[in-house]
Formats: C-alpha cells, structure tokens, sequence
C-alpha cells in the first residue's frame, strides 16, 4: 500500500478516535436549547402535613443522603442498574430491595440498610433522561431507531467497531450525537425528548411525594432533585440541585443545554427563585477532589469589578454547600500543595482516590487542567475544601465578597438506588461489580478497589421535614460523615463558659453564648483576647450484628491567608489521644484498645491575630478499623482471594472519621472595608 494512503487512514483513524473521545469524555458536549424554554416553576398550595411530634426547639442530628442514581441515569442503566426512584426510598426507609451483582449468571441480589436514613434526595443525572426512558421502554415514539438499539446492546455503531469499544463505550454512543442529542432518538429539534423529560421528571416527582411521611411521626424526608452533570474533558464540575418543596420548573437543568456552572445559577433564579412561586433551590457541588481545579476557579474574574461581586454574592446564596466525602473519596485537604504552609497534616491521606494511579501528579499551581477522572491532569489546591474557603478569603479581600462561605455534607453517590449504603462490612458498588473486579488490581489506574462506600449528610433541624432540613443546608448548620453515624457539634464564641462540657445542655449553653457551624462570629468585644470554641462528639453505636467504632479525637483545624497570599493550616488536638494505643487484629479485624464512646472540649485560639481573616472547623476522628476491602479479603478462602488482596496497593486500615461546618472570623474593620468595596 502507497505511504500516502497509510497516512491517510492513520489520520482518519486519529480524527475518529477523537471525535469518539470527544463524545465519550464529555468534553463542551452541548445541544440547543430546549424549544419553547423550560418553564418556570408556579404558585401552587404546599400539600398539608401534620405536626411532628418530635421537634427539638435546640435541634436534633438527622442523617441522608443527597446524592443518589437509579436506573433513570444514563450511566447507571447502562451498567446494569434497573432499580427506580420508588426502589431507592423505600431501601433509605429500612426495605428490602433487589440490585444488580454485576454479573449477568448471577443477576440480582437483595440489598438492605443496616439502619433507615432520615432523609434522602435521589438526584438522577438531567443530561439524557429523557433518551434512556425512549430507548428502555417498549412501544415509545423512537424505541426501535437505530440509536436506541445501540444503547440497548442490540446494535454497534461503526465506530464502537473500528475502535474496538465494549460494553458502556460501545453502547452509549447511541445517545450522543456531534451536537449533543441524536436527531433519531430525539425527534427533529428535539421534540420527542422535550416531551420524555417531561413525563420523566414528573414521574421522578410523584414517586418523591409517595415516599414523603407527611404524619407526625416525621419519619422520613424526600426531595426533588437532579443531578446538573457538566464533566468537560473529564473534570468533575457537577451539582445536585435541591429544592425545598414540590414547587418545582418545569425541566430540570442539564449540562447539554446550560453548559456553564455560572449560566446554570442564573437559570435556577429565573426558572424557580426568583418566580415568587414558592420554589427555591440549592445547587450542591460534588466532590472537587477530581475536578482539577474547576470546581473552585474564580469563574467570573475577566468580569467588571461589580460584575464580579454580583456573581461571588449569587455563588455563595446558591451553594451553601460542598460535598466533602463520598464513593471516590474524600475532598477535605492533600499535604505538600503550593501556596500553602504550615505543618503537614498527618491525616490528609485519607481515601485519597488519585494517590492510587501510577502517574506522577502535577501541581496546577495558580492554573487549572482536565481529565481528573481519567487518572489525567493536575491536581490543585482548590480540589480540597480547605483551601477552597481559604481562596474565599483571599475573594473576599480582593472584592468584598466571599463566593465560598460553605458547609459540609456527605454522600454516597451511588448508581444502584441505595441511599445510605455506607458500611464497610459490604462491597461499597457505585455500579454492579463482580468481587474479581473490585479486587483485580493489574495495571488499574482508578476503578471499583479505590472507591469507598461513600459518606453521610449530617443536619441539625428542629424537626425531621422539609422546611426544617432545607433551612439548615441553607445556614450551614451541616456535618459530614465518611459513612458511620458519628454526631459533632461545634459552638463559637468570645465568652464560651470553660465549663460548657460539663454542662447538662450542651446546645443551649452554645447557642446563649455564640454561634453554631455554619455562621460568623460576633464582633469581637473590646476586652476579648480570642475567641473559644467549644466541641462535642457521640460515636456511633452501630447496630446489634455490626457495633460502632470509638473516637479516638477531636480536632480543631484552622486557615487564614497572610498579606502574601499564602494560605495556612494548624490543626489542633482538642479532645481524646492520638496515642490510646487502639489498633486491629488484621487477621479477624477485631479493633483492639481504647478510645472513647463521646468526647468534649473547649479550646481557645493560642495563636489568634485580631487583624486577620480566619475559618475554624472540627474535625472528629475514630479508632483505626478495617476497610472495606480487607473484610472481603477475609471472607474469601485464601486460594480463592484475587491479587487485590495480597498487594499493598490497597490500604487495610480506615480511620473514619466526621466534619463540623466552618465557623469564620472576620474583624470589623476587614468587614466594614468588604461593605464599601460592594458599595
């Protein structure tokens, strides 16, 4: 064959290849606009509900999950996942339900919560709703077109051939199109899907109402909700959009139409918000740890100064909220990042899911990169929540306006319509998986053996209903939890009583005399040195079958940014013993030692500078116990264990632990001067 003629396939080749790459990584993936527009959400009466009768005036811990996938996600039904917005509530609630094994011999399997949820929002993906209903459902206007046959497994594309895809690869290019949406599956213009993501965000509705325990017994809260999943180049910029009551718009708000996390803000005020309907949203970002530093860029810099501060202002009443823990990993803080100084922290390294690749991972600097979850790109400081509140800091000397003042929550995001599928006595399955899978570890850079089942939502609410649970997302009276049911609290203040622990009202000593996480300091009085702090935490107590750990401590973190720009970490050991001596017995993963069944502290800042801009939160950490994938190490005979188990590449040991929601300091003259700036 002629050499021109080579070159020729091998650039054709090359051109496929990234085009396919292209749809597959979701890299500006975009379609027109929905024709006509989403409407915005209508006045409507809020159904009635009886009174709770158990409403706590100083607040009670209830734990969810806001960040939950059935088989209405594209991702999720192409992996196997059947299950139904219906099936996740009822397993949040303590039933039985049947999931995917991830083995086509073997089917389904049943599935349990050890212990019913509080509350929980299934956030089904908005990007290709409507195509996954079309092509899933016998007898629908475009159920046998050749897009929908590839979805389903029954067609190839001659491109899933000449690159040789399987599986998911192969069969989601039945829905992407080189404009977004394929015209075959979609109708011209679009319509038939318009139509589809109607009827299935309707019924997404109804099955949320169904489940919604409107008696006095508040047993258990559901929100609307979806999932806005904008993944450019593969770099997680998404949020679950939550919304307090079923006052809701029309559509949900997808990447494909909205392609811009600042566009999709502005769509939430114009579409619900600001409608004067009723209808209020929060849009939560998820796991910045693989978003290599999108998810926490300055978005609106190149913008005139009041632009600026228009948009910090509308981030920060919009997002409340960051998602510190879930299924692929934790994003609280990683050692050795630029611009930041101080000791290192030595339980940074928890669940790290990048640590595990067999790349070199460089620093992004000031700068961003793409593809975090390819295993690909930089990694920056702004992927870790710490240092996303210090660059709020930094925002808010630079314009007077703070884009980051969040809270914290856990979830597990997981694919299979299991809110709450946290513990490490199971498999932690985003999707379907065969134990030979999730333990093969190979030349594997990410997958299933470095995910961890995921974290909780932790709240402090009156009462266990929607009003209630949304109010506090909104004030950021939020924890976060790597998955046991660990209750902190955490109080400010420039005259704490030092004996507030031994208190017999712990809140409402708290409350009298500061603030709770989520909120600013007072101003400080003329004769206050520094403020105190004080800190309480309750280990789980597990269940019968399974016990809880016991808490090892409590630690205050601290992080204030000087007038060089460098951001500062000091952690603080407040309460407990780093140094009880509790251990496991790897062989049985029995925990050995002592630790503590609740832990209580008040600190006061030794180091407080009354001129600088600070944020503190606490941080509770348990005894060492085993992970998940070294119980299923044990329970395989030892000819029978696969590679992942003998390996060091997994981790055995796990030291769960719980995040309060910050607590910020700001001095009056830093805040009068932020006022002016706005003015």
């Amino acid at each position: 064959m002629r050499s021109w003629v080579v070159g020729f396939l091998v650039i054709v080749v090359t051109v496929v290849g990234g085009i396919a790459i292209f749809l597959l990584s979701g890299f500006k993936l975009t379609s027109r606009p929905w024709s006509p527009p989403s409407a915005a959400a209508k006045a409507q009466p809020i159904a009635p509900r009886a009174p709770c009768a158990d409403r706590v005036a100083e607040r009670q811990p209830l734990f969810g999950d806001l960040h939950v996938h059935t088989g209405v996600s594209m991702d999720a039904y192409s992996m196997g996942t059947p299950t139904t917005p219906d099936d996740a509530y009822r397993y949040a609630s303590g039933e039985a339900i049947e999931v995917y094994t991830g083995d086509p011999a073997a089917g389904m399997r049943p599935a349990r919560i050890d212990r019913p949820l509080d509350f929980a929002a299934v956030t089904d993906h908005a990007e290709w709703m409507a195509e996954v209903s079309l092509c899933k459902t016998p007898g629908s206007p475009t159920y046998e077109s050749t897009g929908c046959k590839i979805y389903r497994g029954e067609d190839q594309s001659w491109l899933a051939k000449l690159l040789g895809f399987e599986g998911f690869r192969a069969r989601v290019g039945g829905l992407l199109g080189l404009g977004g949406r394929r015209s075959d599956v979609c109708g011209d213009d679009d319509e038939v899907c318009r139509a589809e993501l109607g009827a299935v965000w309707r019924a997404n509705q109804e099955a949320t109402e169904r489940h919604y325990d409107r008696s006095e017994a508040c047993a258990f809260t559901t929100f609307h909700a979806w999932e806005y999943s904008h993944s450019p180049n593969r770099t997680k910029v998404h949020r679950n959009v939550i919304l307090r009551n079923e006052i809701v718009p029309e559509l949900p708000i997808s990447s494909l139409e909205t392609p811009r996390e600042i566009d999709l803000r502005h769509q939430l005020m114009e579409v619900c918000n600001d409608t004067d309907s009723g209808c209020e949203a929060i849009a939560i970002p998820h796991n910045p740890n693989l978003s290599n530093g999108q998810m926490f860029k300055v978005e609106y810099a190149d913008l005139p100064l009041d632009a600026q501060r228009e948009e910090a202002a509308l981030r920060a009443r919009l997002e409340p909220i960051v998602e510190m823990m879930q299924i692929k990993g934790e994003s609280e803080c990683r050692n050795g990042m630029y611009g930041v100084v101080g000791e290192p922290d030595e339980l940074c390294g928890f669940e790290k899911a990048r640590d595990f690749g067999r790349q070199e991972l460089e620093d992004c600097e000031e700068g961003a990169g793409w593809g975090a979850q390819a295993a690909r790109g930089c990694i920056s400081r702004n992927d870790y929540v710490r240092y996303a509140l210090l660059l709020g800091l930094r925002e808010e000397d630079r314009i007077g306006v703070n884009p980051y003042p969040f809270g914290f929550i856990g979830s597990t995001d997981t694919h299979m319509a299991t809110p709450g599928a946290v513990s490490e006595a199971d498999i932690p399955y985003k999707f379907g998986a065969t134990t030979a899978a999730l333990l093969t570890i190979g030349e594997q850079k990410r997958g299933p053996p470095f995910w961890s089942p995921g974290g909780l939502a932790g709240v402090w609410a009156e009462e266990n209903t929607r009003d209630s649970i949304f109010d506090a997302l909104k004030r950021r009276e939020t924890f976060s939890t790597s998955g046991p049911r660990i209750v902190p609290r955490f109080f400010g203040g420039w005259g704490l009583d030092p004996g507030t622990c031994a208190n017999s009202d712990f809140a409402r000593s708290g409350y009298a005399s500061g603030v709770p996480m989520g909120e600013r300091l007072a101003d400080r009085p003329d004769d206050a040195a520094a403020p105190s702090f004080a800190v309480e935490a309750l280990a789980d107590p597990g269940t019968a079958g399974q016990p809880g750990g016991l808490l090892q401590r409590i630690q205050i973190v601290k992080g204030w940014v000087d007038a060089d720009g460098l951001f500062h970490q000091a952690v603080h050991d407040v309460a407990g013993n780093a140094n009880n001596g509790a251990g496991v017995d790897l062989t049985t993963c029995t925990p050995t030692g002592r630790g503590a069944t609740a832990l209580c502290a008040t600190w006061t800042d030794p180091n407080f500078d009354p001129s600088t801009d600070a944020v503190y939160y606490a941080r509770v950490v348990e005894n060492p116990s085993c992970r998940w994938s070294a119980r299923l190490c044990l329970s395989l005979p030892e000819d029978e264990r696969p590679d992942g188990c003998t390996t060091d590449q997994l981790p055995k040991l796990i030291q769960e632990r719980a995040w309060t929601s910050p607590i910020w300091y700001a001095p009056a003259a830093n805040r009068e001067r932020a006022a002016a700036l706005r003015r």
